[in-house]
């Protein structure tokens, strides 16, 4: 049963958030570090790379010497 304490007029700021709100919020920022991870992976990854011009394209046996 609800309680007649719990405001549910007036400012949103003014109100303590619900239970659906926190969980919200919750999921929002799991998805916001999820995605920032990514970028910062992508980010990584492209800076890290060579540039195409410096050997060639790697191969499956560009790691062993070709004598």
């Amino acid at each position: 049963m609800r309680s007649s304490l719990v405001a549910t007029t007036g400012f949103k700021l003014a109100r303590s958030p619900s239970a659906r709100a926190v969980a919200q919020r919750r999921r929002l920022a799991v998805a916001a570090a999820l995605a920032c991870l990514a970028g910062a992976g992508a980010a990584f990854g492209y800076l890290s790379s060579a540039s195409p011009g410096d050997d060639g394209p790697m191969g499956p046996f560009s790691y062993f010497p070709s004598e």
